[in-house]
């Protein structure tokens, strides 16, 4: 049985409390924390930068996942690394050389997302399968949290799945946007093992935040 990971997304917390937020999440068995950052240019709506992820550096040392939908990406890239992002992923459309901009991520010593839209194909990514660490592929179109889930996204997670296994490839599937109870096995079973979920883990069974990461690994 293959490991799952559980990367709760913070835009479902209560920000004015993400310290205790995130402490709560450490203690429900979060294996890492997803951070999604927004421009209202690239998507349309606007979240936090850098200042606000490293004060929430100090409250844990779990991994922090850093989502960046933001245009141009690249010239922030630093500033995130900086802050104490671990891995920093990004969206092909957002920059115009997506191998500096990986040769950039890993040269900061971070782990290098690419972050995959419902309507982007796998090709543009493809021939950097080897040098990147995560491909995230969004089941909503970003911008907006506690959208429902596409499920015509389960046949390119497969995709990467039998691309990964063929080449012998290390890199994780992510999938974020709409992840609940009823979808996550069938996420999983098309080759998924990192899940992030926001208003699952932080809404359902009265909030209780312990028994929605389990609920999620083991459906």
């Amino acid at each position: 049985m293959k490991k799952i990971k559980i990367s709760p997304s913070i835009l479902s917390a209560d920000f004015s409390q993400l310290g205790n937020e995130i402490k709560r999440l450490e203690e429900g068995g979060a294996d890492m924390i997803h951070v999604d950052v927004m421009d209202g240019h690239f998507v349309p709506n606007l979240t936090i930068g850098p200042p606000v992820i490293k004060s929430l550096r100090k409250h844990t040392d779990l991994i922090f996942d850093v989502h960046l939908m933001i245009s141009p990406v690249h010239k922030y890239i630093k500033d995130f690394a900086e802050s104490g992002a671990n891995i920093i992923t990004i969206h092909p459309e957002a920059t115009e050389n997506l191998k500096d901009s990986i040769n950039l991520i890993k040269s900061l010593n971070k782990k290098v997302g690419i972050s995959l839209n419902p309507n982007t194909k796998i090709d543009i990514v493809e021939d950097f399968l080897s040098e990147i660490d995560l491909v995230l592929v969004m089941s909503v179109y970003p911008g907006f949290g506690g959208q429902k889930f596409i499920p015509e996204v389960l046949e390119k997670i497969k995709k990467l799945k039998t691309i990964k296994e063929k080449n012998n490839l290390n890199f994780d599937i992510e999938v974020d946007g709409g992840i609940n109870f009823e979808n996550c096995k069938q996420v999983i079973d098309a080759g998924a093992n990192i899940l992030v979920s926001g208003t699952t883990i932080f809404k359902s069974n009265n909030g209780n935040i312990k028994k929605n990461i389990y609920d999620l690994k083991i459906n």
